[in-house]
């Protein structure tokens, strides 16, 4: 990986991790609300879901790292597992699209520290 391939990775990569984990807090939380507000909120958190998944698509173009694509199609499945009220499911796979993002930030960071940016 070139320096300036690293260099955006991993602020992708920084960035996504923060918004996937705040995405699996709200898929859990959600689990829990009253039926009455449940609709409502998964609505909610369905597009908040899927403007990371537009991120993760940003960074992808912007890097081409398949860590990035991994996790976009992961976002898909846990997007489509919330819709259908499986929200241990959908928290499993923003689980893997965090490893992927991690994975990501981690070879940046390799890359940075060879280089003695880091």
């Amino acid at each position: 990986m070139d320096l300036k391939t690293a260099v955006k990775t991993y602020q992708f990569a920084e960035r996504a991790k923060s918004e996937l984990i705040i995405c699996s807090q709200l898929v859990t939380a959600l689990a829990g609300y009253p039926d009455t507000e449940r609709t409502g909120a998964r609505r909610m958190l369905i597009m908040v879901m899927d403007s990371v998944r537009a991120e993760l698509q940003f960074a992808f173009r912007g890097t081409e790292q398949g860590e990035f694509r991994r996790a976009i199609d992961l976002m898909g499945e846990a997007i489509s597992l919330t819709e259908s009220e499986q929200y241990g499911a959908a928290s499993l796979r923003l689980s893997e699209a965090i490893s992927m993002v991690t994975t990501a930030a981690q070879g940046a960071w390799q890359t940075l520290g060879e280089h003695g940016l880091i």
